[in-house]
């Protein structure tokens, strides 16, 4: 049963990680907690950015999800365009490296008493103040509608592998009197500014939430950096019950 007493408009909020740097082979990042009585959803389109960096010592991991931090841009200097072009960046050419950051940002929508349950997906916004790539400064992502993600694989060596990026999902948001919201009521579509690619083809695509569990929500070849601006939706197709809701995701980067 859901709780049909009147109620103030409803509030969900998504918090993610901040970005983190890991010499060693897995990399986790805090999830995304999300909150509220009522979601809100939005549509968007995908299309890609990767692009390879040269192999360095030593191997190296890199996920932001939300607000990041590097000493200057990947590829040198803190202004765009960059001192240096891809593949040619990094510290062995001027460029900045990964610091850790423990922000985690949140992801939210508020939703009136009169548009619960209406079918209509409600947008989703969020705290995170990350628009500017920390690969060469460009204005990739747009705030509040878009949360960054992002981040690169180095190895040694000219080795052909891959990492993957998981989020540890938890069965559903929950209120302060128990009450539940799925997981996968939440989703998100993927893009950026001047992204290129017919058709779309996201390092981090677009996708659904799962009800508990772990699933992969993208991947990245060595020896490349890959970006995406995630846009969050509430599919608001159900009433539930007043209050506010919350749960977080865990994002876990890993390479072998």
């Amino acid at each position: 049963m859901f709780d049909n007493s009147p109620s103030p408009p409803a509030s969900l909020h998504a918090m993610t990680p901040a970005a983190l740097r890991a010499p060693a082979r897995t990399l986790r990042t805090p999830a995304v907690l999300c909150s509220a009585a009522l979601f809100a959803a939005t549509a968007g389109t995908a299309t890609a950015y990767s692009v390879t960096i040269v192999a360095a010592a030593p191997q190296t991991i890199y996920l932001q999800v939300g607000v990041g931090s590097f000493t200057a841009d990947y590829c040198g200097g803190t202004t765009y365009p960059p001192l240096h072009a891809t593949p040619n960046c990094g510290p062995a050419y001027g460029g900045g490296t990964p610091q850790m950051n423990t922000t985690i940002n949140t992801v939210s929508a508020t939703l009136a008493a009169t548009a619960l349950g209406n079918g209509t997906a409600q947008a989703m916004t969020t705290n995170s103040t990350a628009t500017n790539s920390f690969l060469d400064g460009y204005a990739f992502c747009n705030v509040p509608g878009q949360l960054y993600i992002g981040g690169f694989f180095r190895t040694a060596s000219g080795s052909t592998t891959a990492a993957t990026v998981t989020a540890t999902v938890p069965a559903a948001l929950i209120n302060a009197t128990g009450k539940t919201i799925p997981f996968s009521k939440i989703s998100w579509t993927s893009g950026g500014n001047s992204d290129t690619g017919t058709p779309p083809s996201e390092p981090f695509p677009a996708g659904t939430f799962v009800n508990g569990g772990v699933q992969t929500v993208g991947a990245m070849n060595s020896n490349s950096w890959n970006e995406s601006c995630w846009t969050f939706s509430y599919l608001n197709n159900t009433i539930p019950a007043s209050g506010t809701f919350t749960g977080v995701v865990l994002y876990t980067m890993s390479a072998p």
